[in-house]
């Protein structure tokens, strides 16, 4: 009687709370209240005390549109809030909280986001997002606990589930992801499919009439299906048999009626996405059992005790248990210890850039990704928590960790020494599901990056996206970043990427010109902590600059910077990012020896040269100076903010050809002798 009390306080929270808001996704929420209490209670290992510790297990609620489901369960579970990283001593939710559901400024949006509710482990909305994201928090775990077990320690054995729905499992990014899961061998991790048959446009056999289990079987998945979604023992024990099935992942089918109780909507699309209307409110409320007088918001006498009776009781005494091992296992292995602390903050470690090359001048030089991966190990060496890799694209992208092991299964025998605490991650042609499971990396502690073609970060942009809404420190590599890629023609060259970068909010975009612009690129994607990074980098060699000619590359951190200058004010500004400062390196020699005042301006940063203040923009781009050149193989939206109404844009009109880069080049109008006659018409035109 008390599970039940607890599911239907669940359910009426939630009816009440979507009611209120006039908005919002009921039905599933009602028909997972059984399963959520059923987990929560029985078998997971939190504490509501402090949802940050280490050991806890993950949930990821996948459809992020039955938020509230997760709100109420906050609510009744006691957990406490999250300010400036640590825990405060105060509910993270309230039950005006849960009245304010969907408001603005409130703490329950429409759905979860990171970082804003504690309890929330990760931000989803977009389907296929969370349960795809969790198989990579299930490879972070695998990883901590072979990189940092020990005898007689287990500081690593906790288990993530995800709750996920038809929308989940149609999206193609969470079968990318399931099948790189069954390969893994992801024995920590469960998934548990809410399978109603309704959709927005109603009962999913107008779409979706494949064998669910037959196909997550075929990717090595553990399947146990459960018929009655309110049969709490049945949830229990399939959850438990998930949790003991170690050697695959677990999908648990369950079978459940959206808007379970409501007399005239439940199993129907309508109890998806609106309210349920009074009338239906309050005959699923009957339908429960609940008290004709209760008001709304009720929650009973003894609801909340019970949660602090069975999950709080059960997470405080593993988390005691848990930091009496994490003391000993530090006093053990200081090293080992001190790594994790820096895991757990968040923290660079100490020495991480001791040896990061310097490039000399060097005419011919090398391709931006070739010096990308010669850092990248240097890095590496330093920073044993660095894992990542590439879409099957690491010979090409430069990305792999040399002397590292690959990320397996030890059982799958694919590679000698191979195991969960490898560093290069071979991910397959996924780069949706890559991108996705990055995410999942870094909000476990890792520091992920990930690889791939520039044009092939289309693929990759919704987990990007959610990277950059979550302020994830994931370092995407994306390489053969324009027509320079030559021969393999316009569907591999990258024209409007560029721009659609840089107009996401959150993320870094750069775009080093030369070896040594390079290293400054990684040195800032290191240290910055406030979000994702993209570097963006050649195929083709780029000369190595001289710098005791031309000013330092530190001021790529800065996002622009005055590269070569003149005496006085110049005449002149000749801007570029990535390969094509070299061009206008050239031009600027050329209109040099003729006397004009030149300066060259290196961008390799829209985004970091936006955030400087006003003063130092102006020194780089005096107002005064109206004659500029932008020059980018890409799509010249963008410039126009820096070149301004007098100035022009050497860009890309459209999509490139197939042909030797040298070619294409010339025949789009990227040249040295290009820009120097660009510069020579502004120059003779007029003020």
């Amino acid at each position: 009687m008390l599970s039940k009390l607890g599911i239907d306080t669940i359910r009426t929270l939630v009816m009440d709370s979507v009611e209120r808001a006039k908005s919002g996704h009921p039905g599933t929420a009602m028909a997972l209240a059984p399963a959520m209490y059923a987990y929560w209670q029985f078998t997971m290992y939190y504490n509501p005390a402090d949802p940050f510790w280490p050991g806890r297990d993950r949930f990821i609620l996948s459809g992020g549109h039955a938020s509230i489901l997760l709100y109420a369960t906050v609510f009744l579970a006691r957990v406490k809030d999250i300010e400036n990283g640590q825990v405060v001593d105060r509910p993270a939710l309230t039950l005006e909280d849960l009245k304010n559901f969907r408001r603005f400024e409130s703490r329950t949006p429409g759905h979860p986001e990171y970082g804003l509710t504690a309890g929330v482990e990760i931000t989803t909305g977009p389907l296929g997002q969370g349960c795809s994201s969790a198989v990579g928090m299930a490879m972070a775990e695998k990883w901590l606990a072979t990189h940092y077990g020990r005898p007689g320690f287990n500081l690593f054995g906790y288990h993530i589930t995800s709750f996920c729905g038809d929308g989940d499992i149609m999206e193609g990014v969470s079968a990318e992801a399931a099948s790189l899961a069954g390969h893994l061998k992801l024995g920590n991790l469960t998934w548990v499919y809410d399978s109603n048959a309704i959709s927005i446009e109603g009962s999913t056999d107008v779409t979706f009439t494949e064998d669910v289990a037959m196909r997550f079987r075929s990717y090595g998945w553990h399947v146990l299906e459960v018929e009655d979604g309110n049969d709490v023992p049945a949830i229990c024990e399939a959850l438990k048999q998930g949790r003991e099935e170690t050697s695959r992942p677990t999908l648990i089918i369950l079978r459940t009626v959206i808007g379970y109780g409501a007399p005239g909507k439940a199993g129907t699309a309508s109890a998806h996405g609106e309210p349920l209307g009074m009338e239906e409110l309050i005959g699923a409320k009957k339908a429960y059992g609940w008290p004709d007088d209760a008001p709304h918001f009720t929650v009973p006498d003894g609801v909340r005790e019970r949660f602090e009776e069975l999950a709080g009781r059960r997470g405080a005494k593993a988390q005691a248990e848990w930091e009496a091992q994490f003391a000993a296992y530090c006093a053990q292995y200081p090293k080992e210890g001190d790594e994790l602390k820096h895991i757990f903050a968040g923290t660079l470690p100490e020495g991480w850039e001791k040896d990061l090359p310097v490039y000399p001048a060097d005419e011919k030089g090398l391709a931006s990704r070739q010096s990308s991966g010669e850092v990248l190990n240097a890095v590496a060496a330093q920073f044993p928590w660095l894992v990542g890799g590439a879409a099957d694209l690491a010979p090409s992208t430069k990305t792999l960790i040399k002397g590292a092991r690959s990320v397996q299964s030890p059982s799958n025998m694919v590679q000698e020494g191979a195991h969960y605490d490898g560093r290069n991650i071979h991910f397959g042609v996924r780069e949706h599901g890559m991108a996705a499971i990055c995410n999942g990396l870094a909000l476990s502690g890792l520091r992920p990056f990930c690889a791939g073609f520039l044009i092939f970060s289309d693929y990759m942009k919704p987990a990007i996206r959610l990277a950059a809404l979550m302020h994830l420190p994931v370092i995407y590599v994306f390489t053969h970043d324009s027509i320079g890629v030559g021969e393999d023609g316009p569907t591999h060259q990258p024209i409007e990427q560029l721009a659609q970068f840089r107009a996401m909010p959150g993320l870094t975009m750069l775009r080093p010109a030369d070896a040594n612009e390079v290293v400054e690129s990684w040195r800032v994607a290191m240290q910055h902590r406030a979000g994702p990074v993209a570097l963006a980098l050649t195929r083709q060699n780029l000369p190595t600059l001289d710098r005791t000619r031309y000013a330092s590359a530190a001021g790529v951190a800065r996002g622009g910077y005055v590269l070569a200058d003149c005496d006085g004010e110049p005449e002149i500004l000749l801007m570029a990012s990535g390969s094509e400062v070299s061009l206008v390196v050239g031009a600027y020699e050329k209109l040099t020896a003729e006397g004009v005042r030149a300066r060259v301006v290196s961008m390799p940063s829209f985004d970091l040269f936006d955030s400087q203040d006003k003063a130092y923009r102006d020194s780089v781009l005096p107002p005064s100076v109206r004659k500029r050149v932008g020059v980018e193989m890409a799509s010249g939206f963008g410039w126009d903010r820096y070149v301004g109404l007098d100035g022009t844009v050497m860009a890309m009109n459209s999509f490139g050809e197939s042909g030797a880069a040298a070619e294409l080049m010339a025949k789009f109008g990227f040249t040295v002798e290009a820009v120097y006659e660009q510069a020579r018409q502004l120059l003779q035109r007029a003020d």
